[in-house]
């Protein structure tokens, strides 16, 4: 890893890791993910904008040391979660003198995850501003971008906002900046699905907090940084409105067939109608990519065979994401197979009170479909082409 100047004062100092495959223990990361920290000289003090994961505190550690910092006067942490905040304790050890920048919230929690102790702690507030003499940092709250104690910190002399989580992805890659937008749209897509969408509401306020701002550049906590920064607030502002695409998900899984003929004939007859499908067997589906769809997708679908009196346990886990997720979705439906036993469809119900959804037409097999079971999902294919077209979305 090496130093990265992103000005003459400014540079990164965090660790890429490209080889971790999942966060949270939850969530995948096809492109790896980076720990991005920011060092600031300015004239008169020196100021570390958040830490790395703790994994990776060698290389923070090392890379302050091959940027010359022998005292570093302030660590501003913009969010306690441990990949931002997790090296903090052994900064405060390796700089005695260095005190910890956050709001009152974030220390509470840094005090509680990382036993920092409360007198090396200095406590700002909305548009409370720090001087590191020829530069200045204002602090920006934004609970809830994705934890109660978020805050951003903007760099007023040279409009730089450092967003933390806001904007970010888990993109691993040698580039300071962002180079293949197609590439970065899609991570931070899938970053915003995955963490930043049950939030929907608040962060919709953020981005207009944040147009009293003047923006230059955005340097996120996760993925390369931003020179222009409309591309980024562009696609949030588009992923956190109210609208929807004419896209439909058929999330399924399928015990012995059924239900696969089933999800196999409503994708069929919704793209004869001019529908874009995005279909999912769950045998073998990344979840993340399921939750970029949810972004905007005006339709799910959810396809389970009975187990025992039940939904399967694939379909149980999909329906409890997307309640999670709390997506814009506006219409949904059940398709399925049962044996001995009929389909608990009111179970899956159940699953998603968050989604706000008009439940449609339902098509349920017993055994292998018959000639009505297939009539029933034209029927449904039918039905979700209707509320498209009513929805303007055709």
């Amino acid at each position: 890893m090496f130093v990265r100047e992103v000005a003459p004062y400014l540079y990164e100092v965090g660790a890429r890791d490209p080889g971790r495959r999942l966060f949270d223990e939850l969530i995948p990361l096809p492109e790896g993910t980076s720990y991005n920290s920011y060092l600031i000289k300015g004239s008169g003090k020196t100021a570390l904008i958040d830490s790395v994961d703790p994994t990776k505190s060698e290389i923070l550690l090392k890379n302050l040391k091959d940027a010359g910092v022998f005292r570093l006067d302030y660590i501003i942490s913009n969010h306690a979660e441990q990949d931002h905040s997790g090296t903090i304790p052994e900064l405060l050890e390796k700089y005695p003198d260095s005190k910890v920048v956050t709001n009152a919230k974030c220390r509470e929690f840094l005090m509680s995850l990382l036993h920092i102790k409360e007198e090396r702690f200095i406590e700002v507030k909305e548009g409370d501003t720090l001087s590191l003499g020829n530069k200045t940092l204002e602090f920006i709250m934004a609970p809830w971008v994705h934890w109660p104690e978020t805050m951003l910190t903007y760099l007023v002399e040279d409009k730089i906002l450092f967003s933390c989580d806001f904007f970010g992805s888990h993109f691993s890659t040698d580039e300071l900046f962002v180079e293949d937008e197609k590439k970065v749209y899609t991570a931070a897509k899938r970053y915003y699905a995955e963490i930043m969408m049950p939030f929907r509401k608040m962060i919709k306020g953020h981005l207009k907090k944040l147009e009293g701002y003047e923006i230059g550049m955005i340097a996120p906590s996760h993925g390369p940084l931003y020179q222009k920064p409309e591309f980024i607030i562009d696609a949030y502002k588009d992923w956190v409105s109210d609208e929807v695409r004419n896209n439909v998900i058929i999330a399924y899984v399928s015990m012995h067939g059924s239900t696969k003929i089933l999800a196999d004939r409503l994708e069929r007859k919704l793209k004869e109608k001019n529908i874009h499908v995005r279909k999912f067997n769950l045998t073998d589906s990344d979840i993340g990519e399921i939750a970029i769809e949810l972004v905007d997708s005006a339709t799910i679908v959810l396809g389970s065979p009975t187990v025992l009196t039940g939904p399967h346990p694939s379909i149980v886990s999909v329906a409890y994401l997307a309640n999670a997720l709390r997506p814009k979705t506006k219409f949904a439906a059940i398709i399925g197979s049962f044996g001995w036993a009929e389909i608990q469809s009111e179970k899956i119900k159940a699953l998603i009170p968050n989604l706000k959804v008009e439940l449609l037409s339902q098509a349920i097999a017993r055994g292998l479909p018959t000639r009505d079971d297939l009539e029933k999902i034209d029927e449904l294919a039918e039905q979700i082409y209707q509320k498209h077209k009513n929805s303007g979305l055709i």
